[in-house]
């Protein structure tokens, strides 16, 4: 646990950062929302901070008055136990509350913790803090794919911002790294921050295996795509191959074939492709059918982890080849927090390594994310294992 001084620096830090992120956008930017998965920058602006008022402020701050009666209803996201909420695919439907006032409702927010934390300490409140600032931090990372495909599905394909790099190229050469057969430790084990389905370290016996060292690549992927690859039914898996056949699917997310060549659309706006640097926005199952032709395969989560001190991750969260379940073990906490994770136990895959997108002081090898096979928004790619 973070002693509390240094806790409520980290958490301001978050605060400002999230803000931060949407400096470029315009005001109509805030609402957008173009697709049931992601939600309009506004929305994360205000769910992260109900997070803390719901969690923190209205359960320890005595004498707490609440910003906004209503806002319970609005940012709410997924928390049965907390109440009604605005339907999920509702949300680019809130004009109002304004832009205006949900900044001023993150002023609030933040400024009664800081008040709280200047007269109650104590460690259950600092766990709480310190999972509240890790969900923000979450949420950073979906206001930037979030804001990705809003300005990626606008038909003028603006410019996020200059500073933001979408495609850090890796420049080391490819290796395949050999692990022998045997018992290897999976699981959080250190003191640092972890969520619950990190927990509960056990041993999985692996057979020999190698695991590829770099990312796969745009340029790699391209030939994939000659090579027929979205028309060769025997790649994918039969859900798959519906996928690809109901909508249409020829190339990653993104991706727009212009006068012969493939550009892409990135923070900076639609650019041509560099071949050399890591695919992304791809889906499980594109990364299966890409295995699957390069006569290889997805790593599981545990080879994954296994081998993981022996490359550089980070660049893309990476599809594994292992279903999200829980570990042995594993309990829910009780209470509304209980729905954090376990409850999405079901029909996902897991992803390891986190992205450019993945905010700092967040990912670790331990990290298990998860999405549906079908969704590429996020900087999903891929690492081949044999």
């Amino acid at each position: 646990m973070i002693l509390t001084d240094s806790l409520l620096d980290f958490f301001l830090e978050t605060r400002k950062h999230t803000e931060s992120i949407c400096e470029p956008l315009e005001i109509e930017d805030y609402v957008v929302q173009p697709v049931v998965d992601v939600s309009p920058p506004k929305w994360h602006l205000g769910h992260t901070t109900w997070f803390f008022e719901e969690f923190i402020l209205k359960a320890y701050f005595d004498g707490y008055h609440q910003f906004d009666e209503d806002f319970s209803f609005v940012f709410n996201s997924y928390y049965e136990t907390v109440g009604k909420r605005v339907v999920r695919s509702d949300r680019g439907n809130l004009s109002r509350p304004s832009v205006k006032q949900v900044y001023a409702y993150r002023k609030y927010v933040t400024e009664n913790i800081q008040k709280l934390f200047e007269t109650v300490q104590n460690a259950e409140l600092n766990s709480l803090l310190e999972i509240g600032i890790h969900h923000e931090k979450q949420h950073q990372e979906l206001l930037l794919t979030d804001i990705k495909y809003i300005l990626g599905n606008n038909p003028l394909l603006p410019m996020y911002s200059e500073q933001f790099q979408d495609h850090p190229i890796e420049t080391h050469g490819q290796e395949w790294i050999s692990m022998e057969e045997g018992l290897y430790d999976i699981g959080h084990s250190s003191d640092g921050f972890c969520y619950d389905n990190e927990l509960g370290k056990h041993k999985v016996f692996l057979h020999t295996y190698e695991i590829s060292n770099k990312l796969v690549t745009n340029g790699e992927f391209i030939e994939f795509i000659n090579d027929g690859g979205y028309e060769r039914f025997d790649l994918w898996h039969a859900e798959g191959w519906d996928w690809v056949n109901q909508n249409q699917i020829a190339s990653p997310l993104y991706w727009h074939k212009i006068d012969g060549e493939w550009h892409h659309y990135t923070a900076k706006g639609l650019q041509k492709i560099d071949l050399s640097a890591p695919l992304t926005h791809i889906s499980y199952f594109g990364a299966f059918a890409f295995a699957q032709w390069k006569g290889h395969r997805l790593p599981t989560e545990f080879e994954w982890e296994a081998a993981q001190a022996y490359f550089p991750w980070g660049k893309r969260w990476e599809w594994t080849e292992s279903a999200y379940l829980p570990y042995p073990n594993y309990q829910k906490v009780d209470g509304a927090l209980g729905e954090y994770n376990g409850k999405f136990m079901v029909n996902q895959k897991v992803l390891r390594g986190g992205s450019v997108a993945t905010p700092k002081k967040h990912t670790r090898h331990t990290y298990r994310n998860f999405f549906h096979p079908q969704l590429r928004w996020q900087f999903t790619g891929l690492r081949l294992a044999k």
